[in-house]
């Protein structure tokens, strides 16, 4: 059995957590998850405010889910902030930059269970269940036309953890896969590859059954499925989106459902988010629309655990090895 570090205890911990946690799941899940891989270091969980205050100026690895300010000016020694997500834009990352603090983000945790999500709202679509759904409320026995996902394209937009994880779960069902991430010459896990300049793009959806989203909100994804991009998709297509709301024009979307420019779309993310109660893209029975919850997994803080208790193994045995995950300034 592993001894737990009081959490009450005011020693210098060798790991520290913060108290925020994510999902719904205590955070207390993780700093057991990470005493469980790190047996010769002390791990301690500030569960309070003031907790955070005081364990965070003799702190030099640090993990959570963000870091205010005001912890960030109080810790004197932190040279590594572990985020447990995978996204960093939320947190102060030019004043961590002039710090000297190194940053690892959760890439990688995410992808079997979002690639779980575009499977099946792919499916959803291609068999029209939600056809055969409201069929079963009516308690109605009558046939009706379903698609088949074999022989399909599906384009990819973003190749990283989740991409692959998509491309991945893909691959037994016999689709043509493209892959679009900004730098095309790297290839990728997809029968074709492009990048993200207007003219292959859109060549691209001209061929696209199924269009998924899995890549960050930059400047150049911010509205890049816009007007142009759905009215270029076939009518017969499919949206779904795992990135972030801003990737895809709202209005246009919209625009589109109603018009029959795609078959529909599957949204684990909106914009704006989360969406008003009063906003048409609810009353569409081909838009499904989950709140953000493709992330959600019983197994988050297992494999997050696994990449953060690894890069403290790291950085305490002075290695030389690179952190995993590192995030480039």
């Amino acid at each position: 059995m592993v001894e737990r570090e009081s959490d009450d205890s005011t020693e210098p911990a060798d790991v520290l957590v913060l108290r925020k946690g994510t999902h719904g799941v205590p955070i207390e899940r993780y700093a057991d998850a990470l005493r469980d891989r790190l047996p010769d270091l002390t791990v301690r969980l500030a569960r309070t405010p003031a907790a955070e205050r005081e364990l965070i100026r003799d702190a030099e690895f640090v993990t959570g889910m963000a870091l205010e300010e005001d912890r960030l000016e109080r810790a004197e020694n932190l040279e590594v902030f572990a985020c447990a997500y995978a996204g960093t834009g939320h947190l102060p990352m030019d004043r961590l930059e002039q710090q000297g603090v190194a940053v690892t983000n959760a890439s990688g945790v995410h992808g079997p269970n979002i690639g779980e999500h575009v499977l099946g709202s792919i499916l959803r679509f291609t068999r029209r269940f939600h056809v055969g759904d409201r069929r079963q409320r009516r308690r109605e026995w009558r046939h009706y036309q379903a698609h088949e996902l074999q022989g399909s394209t599906v384009t990819v937009v973003g190749l990283g953890a989740i991409g692959e994880a998509v491309c991945e779960r893909l691959e037994p069902f016999g689709v043509e896969t493209i892959g679009v991430r900004y730098s095309p010459e790297k290839g990728g896990p997809t029968d074709e590859v492009v990048g993200f300049e207007p003219d292959p793009f859109h060549e691209a959806l001209a061929r696209t059954d199924y269009l998924v989203l899995a890549c960050p909100l930059t400047e150049t994804t911010r509205g890049l499925v816009d007007r142009d991009a759905l009215v270029t998709l076939d009518p017969g297509a499919v949206l779904v989106n795992v990135a972030r709301g801003p990737v895809v024009d709202t209005d246009a979307l919209v625009d589109a459902v109603r018009s029959n420019w795609i078959r529909g779309a599957a949204l684990d993310v909106t914009d704006p988010e989360p969406l008003p109660e009063e906003h048409p893209l609810w009353n569409f029975e081909n838009v499904r629309i989950t709140p953000h919850n493709s992330g959600h997994t019983p197994k988050y803080y297992e494999r997050l655990a696994d990449i953060v208790a690894e890069n403290a193994r790291r950085f305490y045995e002075d290695s030389g090895v690179e952190l995993e995950n590192r995030v480039d300034f």
